[in-house]
């Protein structure tokens, strides 16, 4: 389906910031947690015939992924990126966590709320490069885990195409006070700021 390009570009993300809507939840992850430091020091590029974007090289991807929480008969097409294991280790950030893109061809609006099963209403957000996202969150908790997820559609692309965070943690308060540390929210979000930004619609 698409094709890597391994970059022998040497960069360190950015540590702090973060989309404001996602920071300072609940579990005791808000904006300056513990937990491991998120750098970068090799990022490879994704690409197809439609699209590229960097990441880094660390994460795993995965061509076959599809979102299935909007509707399980209609699943959303994309490509996920998963975080390397040792970014959660010793945290309460779950391994799963991971940032998409996806597209819905026959979307009559691109907004970023169609990307979501809860009832939540979108706001246009500008981007660097004149670039204008329709961006739709939610949160849900379930048995000690949080869901929580951002997705930032990319306002009159057709097709329609979209950038989800989807970070799952777990309740901080379940463990034995010093058995985990709370993961750095605000790392976590730089860090997807960063590939978001780096996406680039060839078609």
């Amino acid at each position: 389906m698409g094709k890597y390009i391994v970059g022998a570009v040497i960069i360190i993300l950015i540590i702090g910031g973060g989309y404001y809507l996602l920071a300072g939840k609940k579990g005791g992850t808000g904006a300056s947690g513990g937990g491991s430091v998120i750098t970068v020091t090799a990022t490879s590029t994704y690409a197809t015939s439609t699209f590229s974007i960097v990441y880094p090289s660390d994460y795993s991807v995965d061509e076959s992924y599809t979102y299935t929480q909007v509707n399980p008969k209609k699943p959303i097409s994309g490509v996920k990126f998963t975080i390397p294991g040792e970014v959660a280790t010793g945290t309460n950030l779950s391994a799963d966590t991971y940032i998409s893109v996806e597209w819905l061809p026959h979307a009559k609006k691109c907004t970023g709320d169609i990307y979501l099963a809860a009832n939540v209403r979108p706001q246009t957000v500008a981007g660097a490069n004149g670039v204008e996202y329709s961006v739709a969150t939610s949160s849900d908790a379930a048995a000690g885990n949080i869901y929580d997820e951002a997705v930032y559609a990319l306002s009159g692309s057709s097709p329609c195409r979209a950038v989800r965070y989807s970070i799952h943690s777990t309740e901080i308060g379940n463990y034995t006070p010093g058995a985990v540390q709370p993961f750095d929210r605000s790392a976590l979000l730089s860090a997807f700021d960063t590939i978001r930004q780096s996406l680039s619609l060839t078609h």
